[in-house]
């Protein structure tokens, strides 16, 4: 009856909002994975720059662009443990949905016998 309409109406409402979010959550992955590439990259430039440049410059600006590179390698490990955390949160929620379908599964065929 009108108790079903308004259940499936929910799911499937949910299941778009599901699906956007998991499309925003890989769209972020993505970005985060690039900025994390950029800052490595950043690193490894500020450490040339430290081995090529001429003596009176690495004794003017060394503990300048140390700490520009400490700071961006600090910023780059925040980046990372986010990025596991969302990971282990993708992994959690998507271990609850397919439990949750096992379940929803098993009471169909137990109501059908």
């Amino acid at each position: 009856g009108s108790g079903e309409a308004m259940g499936r109406g929910l799911s499937e409402m949910l299941e778009s909002i599901i699906k956007e979010f998991g499309s925003k959550a890989n769209d972020t992955f993505n970005s985060q994975d690039q900025l994390s590439g950029s800052l490595d990259r950043l690193v490894q430039e500020l450490d040339q720059l430290l081995e090529n440049a001429p003596l009176p410059f690495i004794v003017q600006h060394a503990s300048r662009i140390s700490s520009v590179k400490q700071r961006v390698s600090s910023m780059n490990l925040v980046l990372k443990s986010i990025q596991r955390r969302i990971d282990n949160i993708h992994h959690t929620l998507s271990t609850n949905n397919t439990l949750q379908d096992r379940n929803t599964e098993k009471a169909a065929v137990s109501e059908t016998t």
